[in-house]
């Protein structure tokens, strides 16, 4: 794999949108000549590489480490763009974009001619969305062409929300990461299938079951039981994501049996994490403890979970023992996260 020298452009989010930008000018220059570059949008930073060539989107598999089975999201600033990239457009679908686009919704849609293959890991459905950050929707614009988007992360490693976490990761292997602040949402998007009877959600995020219903009627959750041999329909489904050094173990408990747990693993020797809430932070004894927001506003577990998972990488914890939130609204998508961050570790008191 070829190394870069990774430049990193900064983009100020409050852009006005009229006004070109030389930072983004540079990145879209990279992209039409099949690179890939990281930008902002608003649940976490993308990998972004040309939707229709397959040779940019091996790159972005290349700079990831990610499996070839792993489909990738297709990232568009407007609804024309759809055109050749999916081959119809179901009546649930459109009411979906009508009422949450731009913004945290990718629909699983039937594939059209134009998308490369290697997006849709050889699947007959694509998976689209456009994304409500200005520094990404100016980029696809300057660019002119969709954008297939995974996370800007090396695979399996928590996903990032500042240009500094994809530093981090993906340093030497990109030409460059366009710099706009820290995300908002804080997990990926809302993945729902439409090419069902009904409307699916394969992956939980910043739109939740209940809003899907309002605006297009009946929505189930994908039990998630896939075949490992079986090919996924949407990022995130089938294999270990978001994970820290250390292993994490989910405690479905109270505070006091967490603590117990944490105390026989100080007894035999282990450095002990802590990930919780703010309202339990001050309970615990652990040797590092990272509180990622509140159990009242969920919003904010959500907003800062990533980036404290990723903190514990910057302690020597040999263990990592974290709460388990209530799987109400936005609640759904960070247990989906969690326990895929934990491999499925979870001990019930």
């Amino acid at each position: 794999m070829r190394e870069y020298k990774t430049e990193v452009w900064s983009v100020d989010k409050k852009m006005d949108k009229e006004k070109e930008y030389p930072q983004i000018t540079q990145a879209s220059l990279w992209i039409k000549k099949n690179e890939v570059v990281a930008f902002p949008t608003e649940t976490v930073y993308g990998l972004g590489g040309n939707a229709l060539s397959d040779e940019a989107i091996e790159k972005i598999f290349q700079a990831k480490g990610r499996p070839s089975d792993n489909p990738l999201i297709v990232h568009i600033a407007s609804t024309e763009q759809l055109e050749g990239i999916v081959s119809s457009i179901p009546e649930r679908a459109k009411k979906l974009m009508d009422a949450f686009w731009p913004g945290p919704l990718t629909l699983v849609l039937p594939k059209g001619e134009d998308v490369a293959g290697r997006v849709t890991a050889g699947l007959s459905t694509v998976a689209v969305r456009m994304p409500d950050h200005p520094v990404a929707m100016k980029l696809i614009k300057e660019c002119g062409l969709p954008l297939a988007a995974p996370s800007a992360n090396v695979s399996g490693r928590p996903s990032p929300t500042t240009a500094q976490h994809v530093y981090e990761d993906l340093k030497g292997r990109i030409p460059g990461i366009l710099d706009g602040g820290a995300t908002g949402v804080g997990v990926e998007s809302t993945v729902v299938d439409c090419t069902a009877e009904t409307l699916v959600i394969l992956r939980p995020g910043g739109v939740t079951k209940e809003q899907l219903e309002e605006a297009a009627g009946e929505t189930s959750m994908d039990p998630g039981l896939l075949n490992e041999k079986e090919a996924p329909k949407s990022p995130g489904m089938k294999y270990t994501h978001y994970a820290p050094d250390a292993p994490l173990y989910l405690v479905d408990g109270s505070p006091a049996f967490l603590q117990e747990l944490m105390d026989k693993q100080k007894e035999a020797g282990r450095k002990i994490g802590v990930l919780t809430s703010e309202e339990n932070a001050s309970f615990y004894q652990a040797d590092t403890i990272i509180p990622c927001g509140s159990r009242e506003k969920l919003e904010s577990v959500a907003h800062h979970l990533y980036d404290a998972l990723r903190a514990f990488n910057e302690s020597d914890v040999d263990i990592i023992y974290g709460e388990v939130f209530p799987k109400k609204g936005v609640g759904a998508a960070i247990m989906n996260r969690l326990e895929k961050s934990a491999g499925g570790r979870i001990i019930k008191e």
